[in-house]
């Protein structure tokens, strides 16, 4: 059976069950193809509500993003803007914030709720920091935490630190302030998606494992159909992000694969873990090519960055990594590096997830754009509910106007390079404003 690729996730994961391959014919309510988070959580979601399911896994469960992600959940919600820009349209100003302000915390709590009801240990942690890269980044940063204010979030929960006030916290030489959010969250993602499928095995859903999908046959009750068997439903959700490979001719060019990686330092000691980040926070900066960086529940520093949209794969993800680390604190130079691996986030265009329905039973939900964690869960929520007769906020996404984009990752690849030459050149200004 494919394995996970050796990550610190898949490393510290620990024992989880191994579920069997399809084979021969089921029938069931609903088919979902793709065991990550997406996957995972909208199987828990249906099981909770006695609809019966078949969560089917080319690999193993979260072998893909899921396993692969840094770990942090965090009310930067995808295509924010986009989607108040699109709904104000339709629904007017005021509603469309609401809509999003909702969606952008919902994510944290439905983890909440189902790491408590379920017992799921995901080393759920509280605490992150978003920092201004340049002193030009703070009005952004304080845009956010207002949003946060009218989302409910009080002072103790969210608020604005200064420059010195970040460095107290963090022993690093960058940064220029930033918001540090106490219901933000940090967790091992790969436990999370592994305790969900648990639960909704539980529960009575059927799990397979290296069971990849082949072919699906559309229609009033549509079919799935891997090497060994096949299983009948009254509808198909897609859910395997930047991994599937199905429904290219619908789906082709509404998301760009994104190569992000990571590494997890060897064991840090206490002191040294306690000095550079005292009260173990998440942290992520404020650039659109961005570092981030959280502590594990066995004492490493995992940090991640370096994403490109070339399509082609880190050869070097330590090396590529260090440098950035290093940077971030210098106190790490020369610390060895246990693993290094990397990934493949589903970036949209315009960052609005794609949800909607493709017809003949079939329904898609991808295109996190790095927010894998939290919104996987709010897309599986309304897809949940769509499901079950209540299509409304499915409906909301369905009205999102998505465009393709072309030629692949070079559009995606010159796009980001903009970005780039355009923050060098602000990090310059900024910098010599600041002295």
């Amino acid at each position: 059976m494919n394995d996970h690729i050796d990550s610190h996730h898949a490393a510290t994961l620990g024992d989880v069950p191994r579920y069997p391959r399809l084979e021969g014919e089921r029938r069931v309510d609903v088919a979902i193809v793709g065991g990550g988070l997406s996957g995972a959580s909208t199987a828990l979601g249906l099981a909770e509500r006695g609809v019966s399911v078949a969560l089917l896994e080319g690999r193993r469960i979260g072998w893909g993003a899921t396993g692969r992600n840094g770990g942090q959940v965090t009310g930067s919600l995808s295509g924010d803007v986009a989607m108040v820009r699109q709904l104000r349209r339709r629904v007017g100003q005021e509603e469309a914030e609401a809509f999003v302000r909702h969606l952008r915390w919902r994510g944290h709590a439905i983890i909440r709720e189902r790491v408590e009801r379920h017992g799921i240990d995901c080393e759920l942690r509280d605490g992150h920091l978003h920092t201004a890269w340049t002193p030009g980044h703070e009005k952004g940063l304080r845009s956010a935490l207002a949003d946060a204010r009218l989302a409910g979030l009080d002072e103790h929960e969210a608020r604005w630190l200064s420059r010195e006030e970040v460095h107290a916290r963090l022993e690093t030489p960058l940064y220029h302030g930033g918001v540090l959010n106490r219901r933000n969250l940090h967790l091992h993602p790969l436990k999370l998606c592994a305790g969900e499928a648990r639960a909704a095995a539980g529960l009575g859903a059927l799990v397979f494992e290296d069971s990849e999908v082949l072919d699906i046959e559309s229609g009033d009750a549509p079919r799935v159909v891997t090497a060994q068997g096949s299983v009948r439903a009254d509808a198909v959700v897609l859910a395997g992000n930047a991994y599937h490979a199905l429904e290219k001719r619908r789906l082709g060019g509404l998301v760009i694969p994104a190569i992000l990686g990571n590494l997890v330092t060897e064991p840090l000691d206490a002191a040294t873990l306690t000095t550079i980040n005292p009260e173990g926070l998440a942290v992520y900066d404020s650039r659109v090519v961005l570092d981030y960086y959280r502590p594990t529940d066995d004492g490493r520093l995992l940090f991640g960055g370096g994403t490109n949209y070339s399509g082609r794969d880190i050869g070097d993800v330590a090396g590529a990594l260090r440098p950035a680390l290093e940077r971030t604190f210098p106190r790490l130079k020369g610390v060895g590096i246990a693993r290094a691996w990397t990934g493949t986030a589903a970036i949209v265009a315009n960052r609005i997830p794609v949800l909607r329905r493709l017809g003949g039973g079939l329904h898609v939900m991808q295109g996190y754009s790095g927010h894998g964690i939290a919104t996987s869960h709010v897309a599986s929520e309304v897809m949940v509910e769509a499901l079950c007769g209540e299509p409304s906020r499915l409906e909301t996404f369905e009205g999102f106007r998505h465009w393709r984009v072309p030629a692949g990752n070079l559009a995606m690849a010159i796009g980001m390079g903009w970005y780039r030459l355009l923050e060098t050149g602000r990090d310059r200004f900024d910098s010599v404003r600041a002295r």
